[in-house]
């Protein structure tokens, strides 16, 4: 017997507003009850606007103008705009990336999630069943029903625990389709993992058709039983996820899995050459032609058609036939031996730092020598970016001892000299808030170099040059601002920037967190490039531990503000002994385990830890 379709979307089309120029196409999939697909993709390829699409909405500056989106047979896009709000909530949820700015910040959370059902369900402030009903989705989610929680403003809740909320808001009028916007994002895998089985288990219980938007293969390889992978506004491939990650027949699955970093071991992530093209400078064959090494005659002449593989198993792509092969082996990194002898660079003995009168860092020491990265991993609120703003001057309130080439640094950057501060450079989180929007790429850059080195303005332009080259930047991006920019470009940038002061060592504070996998690759392999040809001492700081692997000689695990382990990576990763790593290392999503079937996450998870 046939599954019933609980969203169908047939030649979905998005177009730039006022034009003809689409920027989402031929859009076609299927979900049952209790399936969740998996939307995967780099930034740009249309991911968020077929998302968005699902509700009936598109952004400021396009249109939808063709297709159907079909919940249990009812036309969403035909609905008129007036009567759009009524449905979404109720019938279609969306659950976003950001749940703080999803949240009211001056609404207890308790009214929150009963204001969804006011406005969609029609019940009166005095319904008893609203109260129940609160209740009963915050249990659903593992959070606490007493009224004190309740009462509780979203800013007196942990990261997780708001995501929490707004996933019960989502299920509270009991829709049929729920679309999550890459709501793990940031998390730690611990957090990751937690959410993963409690969208699984949610959506297998409910009967929710859930699609689930991320940059992240390995995470969606976890949850979801079908994955649709676009690239330029179009599916390339779409099929049961064990098929596409095991044997993906697009050369464009292929080489996103080969930027994938390995949780196993280490090896060079290979990112994808190049940049997709723009909704109207597409060619006329396959878009994809100009980055493809498979590339023939027959992909510049006309867009390719779409190739069933199987019943289930689809892709646009006209050479799919003579190319099957998998994703293949990677180069192995070669690191240096974090067991060899070597000056140390940094020197942390006896650290504690506090917030006021909480102690968040508790007898911290670990030697940072030359020539190696030092990776810091633990779950958020582990302590993780306190210690590196410790080290960089950031935050004072510490004591202990930390040394730099042998010398005690003060506590604060402004009471360090001019040779620390250049010596000691920090490479923030997001780079669109580290730089200066009303600067240039060219001034962000020659600002570092202007404060520490005494040079001519052609001296200085000439080294901005030569540091944006340096990191993959040509000169043409001297005058371009960060919001003319792409979040692979803004980084390098960034980096670019702590480079101009030539330091020695560099504190790099979840670098490419935001960054889809593509464009994470790159930045890794950059780093690792830069670290290798400047002989620079650096600080890693990640919750994506697979990265680790590829780029760090030694690993810090921190866990609520103590070293719990730490040692050589291939030593620590294999061998774990303190229950926590153990942990960590078994939350940590695997790309292998998500090719064989064996990812899939459980849908009746045993238990959860609640995290703070």
């Amino acid at each position: 017997m046939t599954a019933p379709i609980r969203l169908q979307v047939q030649g979905l089309q998005v177009c730039l507003a006022g034009t003809k120029t689409d920027v989402v196409s031929e859009v076609d999939f299927e979900v049952a009850p209790g399936e969740v697909l998996g939307l995967v993709g780099e930034s740009g390829s249309g991911k968020t606007t077929v998302a968005l699409a699902l509700l009936g909405y598109a952004r400021r500056g396009l249109r939808i103008t063709g297709g159907q989106v079909l919940v249990d047979g009812q036309e969403i896009l035909g609905i008129p705009e007036r009567e759009l709000p009524a449905l979404r909530g109720r019938q279609v949820a969306y659950v976003p990336q950001e749940p703080a700015a999803a949240l009211n910040p001056v609404r207890r959370v308790g009214k929150q999630v009963a204001e969804v059902l006011r406005v969609h369900e029609g019940r009166g402030s005095q319904d008893g069943d609203v109260a129940g009903r609160v209740r009963e989705v915050l249990s659903a989610v593992d959070l606490p029903t007493d009224p004190a929680f309740l009462r509780r403003f979203p800013h007196q809740l942990s990261g997780g625990q708001q995501q929490r909320i707004v996933i019960a808001m989502a299920f509270a009028c009991r829709p049929g389709v729920i679309v999550f916007d890459e709501p793990t994002t940031g998390l730690d895998v611990t957090t990751q993992r937690h959410f993963l089985e409690l969208i699984a288990e949610l959506c297998a219980t409910s009967g929710v058709a859930a699609v689930y938007v991320s940059h992240d293969l390995a995470v969606v390889g976890q949850v979801a039983k079908t994955v649709a992978v676009m690239y330029a506004g179009r599916i390339v491939e779409l099929g049961p996820t064990a098929a596409v990650f095991e044997t993906p027949r697009h050369p464009y699955t292929r080489l996103l899995m080969r930027a994938v970093p390995s949780l196993d071991k280490a090896e060079v992530m290979e990112g994808i050459e190049g940049l997709p093209p723009r909704p109207a400078s597409r060619p006329a064959g396959c878009s994809f032609a100009a980055r493809c090494p498979d590339v023939g005659p027959e992909c510049l002449s006309h867009p390719p058609a779409t190739v069933d593989i199987s019943e289930s198993h689809r892709v646009r792509c006209v050479r799919v036939r003579r190319d099957v092969h998998g994703a293949g082996g990677r180069q192995a990194v070669q690191l240096l031996n974090a067991s060899e002898a070597r000056a140390a660079v940094l020197e942390v003995k006896g650290l504690r730092a506090s917030f006021g009168s909480n102690e968040v860092l508790h007898d911290i020491g670990f030697t940072l020598p030359e020539d190696t990265c030092v990776a810091v991993v633990g779950e958020s609120g582990s302590g993780k970016t306190t210690l590196a703003r410790c080290i960089i001057g950031m935050h004072t309130n510490w004591l202990g001892s930390i040394r730099y080439e042998g010398d005690e640094l003060p506590h604060g950057a402004r009471q360090r000299g001019k040779d620390v501060l250049k010596r000691i450079q920090y490479v923030f989180q997001d780079p669109y808030t580290a730089l200066n929007p009303r600067k240039t790429v060219g001034q962000l850059v020659a600002q570092p170099i202007g404060h520490f080195y005494a040079l001519s303005r052609a001296e200085v332009d000439a080294r901005v040059v030569k540091v944006l080259e340096n990191v993959s930047l040509s000169a043409d991006f001297l005058n371009r601002y960060p919001d003319q920019l792409s979040g692979g470009e803004r980084q390098r940038a960034a980096i670019a920037r702590a480079l101009a002061a030539e330091p020695d060592l560099l504190v790099c504070d979840e670098v490419s967190s935001a960054l889809d996998v593509s464009v994470q690759a790159t930045i890794i392999e950059l780093l690792r490039r830069l670290q290798a040809e400047h002989r620079l001492a650096m600080l890693f700081i990640t919750h994506n531990l697979a990265l680790v692997r590829g780029i760090a000689q030694s690993v810090i695990v921190l866990s609520q503000g103590q070293v719990v382990e730490e040692g050589p990576v291939e030593e620590v990763f294999e061998r774990p002994r303190d229950p926590y790593t153990i942990r960590l290392m078994s939350d940590a999503p695997r790309l292998s385990a998500a090719a064989t079937g064996s990812g899939q996450t459980p849908t009746a998870p045993a238990g959860r830890a609640e995290e703070g």
